[in-house]
């Protein structure tokens, strides 16, 4: 009994966060940059990464993009695939007081894919070029506060997601030899 007291609290928690970081899209300036970050964040960003990759660091920038693009579909898969196993409904579809403030690319919440996405990506980028760090990593934060801040996703959905995106980035670092410059 003790623990289905202790989850239900978890999940009071829970929605309670997200209510509280929805309010904030009620500021225009607000909705506006998350609404743009979120965007960039369904992809646009990241292939414009792997262009500039490819462009501006040649060879090496190719071998970048490639192993970002190859993790990128496994990254897809897995989480369209735990979307379509957990089922869990997004804030806004289970309680009237969470607005969507933009509309989802998917009926589901549990992981974001957008946070996953971004945490392998922003993981993959700096292995070959750390300097990158210092636009991914604010870039990647404000793509997993938007997920929340927009009403599609729980605080939750966004901290399994960077756990799972960080176990992938790794995961794909020990599988592809010589993936990083750094070795």
């Amino acid at each position: 009994m003790n623990s289905l007291l202790s989850r239900n609290h978890w999940f009071t928690q829970d929605r309670g966060w997200c209510k509280r970081a929805n309010a904030l899209g009620r500021q225009s300036l607000v909705l506006r940059y998350f609404s743009t970050i979120s965007r960039l964040g369904d992809g646009v960003f990241w292939y414009g990464l792997m262009v500039v990759f490819s462009v501006f660091f040649g060879a090496a920038g190719a071998k970048a993009a490639v192993h970002l693009a190859a993790t990128g579909i496994v990254s897809l898969l897995l989480y369209k695939g735990l979307k379509h196993w957990t089922r869990r409904p997004r804030p806004f579809a289970s309680d009237i007081s969470i607005k969507a403030w933009i509309a989802p690319l998917d009926e589901f919440s549990f992981p974001s894919g957008h946070t996953l996405h971004a945490v392998t990506f922003t993981l993959l980028a700096m292995a070959y070029f750390p300097m990158s760090g210092w636009l991914l990593i604010p870039f990647t934060a404000s793509v997993a506060l938007s997920r929340v801040i927009l009403g599609l996703h729980y605080p939750s959905d966004v901290a399994a997601a960077t756990v799972i995106g960080s176990l992938l980035a790794s995961l794909s670092l020990w599988m592809v030899p010589g993936a990083s410059l750094l070795q």
